[in-house]
């Protein structure tokens, strides 16, 4: 199965979920900041990587982990998703769609803008890491429901969490910034090309 979790920007809110759905990050407790720098993708997603499926790892049970920055367009995401998922006759149990926006609050959306949108790493990623981990354990809470979904392997409700929660001005932010635990120069590329493919056969 191949698990997607989505959110605005890319940058906090799924790449935090799929890495405690990879076991990057603790279920029991709550990160300190360095736990999160050390994430490569986390706080680094530019503008021109939105819209692009990014590959993570394998879990426990062989399913692929990937994340999204969809910005505030959830509902086209999935559409398009399950149209072409249609259109090559891939079964509805083999992926899963998870919308990761229900737990991101204003203290992430602001220290994201500062930091994705701005430029202010130095003042922006503490904040939003701040943010995360006040929404830690809802993360891992919505982790947890899509682990057993995956291990049921069901074929319906394919998409989590539909309702996108209102963006609201913070919300509103392009990224680009440097990579984690990098000097700051000016604009640098975090992630490479996507790596999300659908493969029938397997």
């Amino acid at each position: 199965m191949k698990i997607i979790y989505h959110c605005y920007g890319g940058a906090h809110s799924s790449v935090t979920a799929a890495s405690v759905h990879l076991g990057l990050l603790p279920v029991d407790r709550v990160p300190g900041r360095e736990m999160f720098w050390d994430i490569t993708f986390y706080d680094r997603q530019e503008n021109d990587e939105h819209g692009h499926i990014f590959f993570m790892g394998r879990d426990e049970n062989g399913n692929e982990v990937y994340f999204s920055a969809r910005r505030s367009k959830p509902d086209v995401l999935e559409n398009i998703f399950k149209d072409l998922a249609g259109i090559f006759d891939i079964p509805p149990d083999r992926y899963l769609l998870v919308n990761v926006m229900h737990n991101v609050n204003w203290i992430m959306k602001l220290g994201g803008c500062l930091s994705r949108r701005w430029g202010l790493i130095k003042i922006g990623r503490p904040i939003v890491t701040m943010g995360t981990q006040i929404a830690y354990f809802g993360i891992v809470g919505l982790v947890r429901q899509i682990k057993n979904k995956a291990g049921r392997n069901c074929e319906e409700n394919t998409v989590f969490q539909r309702q996108q929660v209102s963006p609201g001005w913070f919300s509103r932010c392009d990224t680009h910034g440097a990579p984690a635990g990098r000097r700051v120069t000016g604009r640098q590329r975090a992630i490479g090309s996507p790596a999300f493919k659908l493969n029938k056969e397997q």
